[in-house]
């Protein structure tokens, strides 16, 4: 199990809610572990790699069926990618393909541990970007040379890859590149749906870049990030949706376009401070540079499968969990994207309407719901993420209750950019847990809750008051809410 500190997490307030919360959260990241998917998609018998496209393959895929690859027909096995926690994946690659993975590079996150034996780690920026995203990208992009009709190339990506596969294109610095970033994404809250389009755009590798560079290889895409979403909220989206609807996947076709890129940055009041050499860039690029199209990616001999599906890993492992502890489980929103913490005072609302009047909802019951909300930092300089906002704000609302727990984490383990330094607690909290005791004991502690939410500042709270989520890293399927009422 993924969290570390389940103990502090349940000794206080609601022990009962909160012990039901952190199993229930415990249960949707414990299902995320991509080593074990990719043990069960990819094999490797009598000379061939055999992938098993049962439950990995998008619905409406016109590909479908279990892919071959006889292993006489290649020459070289090469295996790439980033994401939050790929190590994982690249590590069953390794033990998969043994002697015939040929080589590979991958880019995790800082603070993770380096795994892989035979693949390239190297270790970079998230969510702000740095000199390491590039270097790992020209590793990858070394591993291009060359390359024949005879080569077969897996490649990983997923949630992360927007920063951590990050090679500016053009005149454009890393510096620029990050600043950037983080005046879109922290400063202004920008959703990284739209966020990513912009991204794409300013990239040597990003909107199928990469695909082109590694042809005329095999191309085998996988991602550790469920695909169904993209910029549509449907569950399980086609294949075709996929592709016209991707604005995040670096090794696939890409819808937006650099009028797009540019309508963005106005709507959010952006454009006067991007960057002179992005901006320059968005306006002079054109057709000739644009991104994969559909039918480009698709003249190409690739496949497309995905390692995580959460309504085939998370949403099945905590309704399990839910059942054996003797809880119906609904889902309350399959996608929310929304201010964290005006999303926590709505969700914190209706869960005191259902205990009080047993509608919409009749108690007892667990609420799951998933998304990214987002968190419009401006020039605060608080420590947090948009999970624990969330919690927080849950916090207030839900003040004396005691049939109401709440319970919310990034299912990568890091919620938020980081920064967090205090002894014995780690580097960034994976989320938290609140009940109905978590305001007054707040103030008993002389801690200002309304004042860590006007300043963003909500992991030291949280961390004192053993609220705050320790969470071994891995890979993200975006984050998982829990809101359990009690009989």
């Amino acid at each position: 199990m993924r969290i570390k500190n389940k103990d502090r997490l349940t000794g206080h307030g609601n022990r009962e809610g909160r012990k039901v919360v952190a199993e229930l959260l415990d249960a949707g990241l414990d299902s995320l572990d991509p080593y074990y998917r990719v043990k069960e998609f990819v094999q490797f018998k009598d000379n061939k790699i055999i992938l098993d496209d049962r439950g990995f393959e998008m619905k409406g895929d016109p590909h479908r069926g279990a892919a071959v690859y006889d292993l006489k027909d290649y020459d070289r096995i090469f295996v790439i990618g980033a994401a939050k926690g790929i190590q994982r994946a690249a590590l069953a690659m390794e033990e998969v393909l043994g002697d015939s993975l040929t080589a590979g590079h991958v880019i995790g996150k800082h603070g993770e541990e380096i795994i892989c034996k035979k693949i390239g780690v190297t270790l970079a920026g998230h969510p702000v970007p740095d000199a390491c995203c590039v270097a790992g990208c020209r590793k990858i992009e070394e591993l291009a040379k060359n390359v024949t009709e005879r080569d077969l190339v897996f490649t990983i990506f997923g949630s992360g890859c927007g920063s951590l596969f990050t090679y500016p294109a053009g005149n454009i610095t890393i510096q620029e590149t990050a600043d950037f970033t983080h005046m879109m994404q922290i400063e202004k809250g920008v959703p990284t749906s739209d966020l990513n389009q912009i991204r794409t755009h300013i990239d040597r590798l990003k909107g199928g870049r990469i695909t082109r560079i590694f042809q005329p290889a095999t191309m085998i895409h996988m991602t550790i990030a469920d695909p169904s979403k993209m910029n549509t909220p449907v569950l399980r989206a086609s294949y075709f949706d996929m592709l016209r609807n991707n604005s995040f996947f670096p090794t696939i076709a890409n819808s937006s376009t650099y009028e797009d890129c540019i309508r963005i940055l106005k709507k959010w009041n952006a454009w006067e401070d991007t960057p002179a050499s992005i901006k320059n860039h968005l306006l002079t690029e054109g057709p000739h540079n644009e991104n994969m199209s559909v039918e480009e990616y698709e003249s190409f001999h690739s496949r497309f499968f995905g390692l995580i599906f959460k309504d085939a890993t998370v949403y099945p492992a905590v309704r399990k969990k839910a059942d054996e502890l003797g809880y119906r489980c609904v889902m309350l929103s399959e996608y929310m994207e929304a201010e964290a913490r005006e999303a926590g005072f709505v969700d914190a609302n209706l869960a005191l309407c259902a205990q009080r009047m047993s509608e919409p909802f009749q108690p007892p019951i667990v609420l799951m719901s998933s998304g990214e909300n987002i968190v419009t930092v401006g020039k605060e300089l608080g420590i947090g993420g948009r999970n624990q906002e969330y919690c927080l704000a849950a916090a207030t609302k839900i003040a004396g209750n005691e049939r109401i727990v709440m319970g919310a984490v990034d299912t990568d383990g890091t919620d938020g950019p980081g920064g967090f330094s205090v002894a014995g607690a780690p580097e960034c909290l994976a989320g938290a847990i609140v009940d109905g005791y978590t305001l007054q004991e707040a103030e008993k502690a002389g801690l200002d809750l309304w004042k860590s939410l006007k300043t963003h500042g909500t992991s030291g709270p949280l961390w004192k008051l053993d609220c705050g989520v320790d969470a071994e890293k891995g890979v993200s399927a975006l984050d998982l809410r829990i809101i359990l009422i009690m009989k």
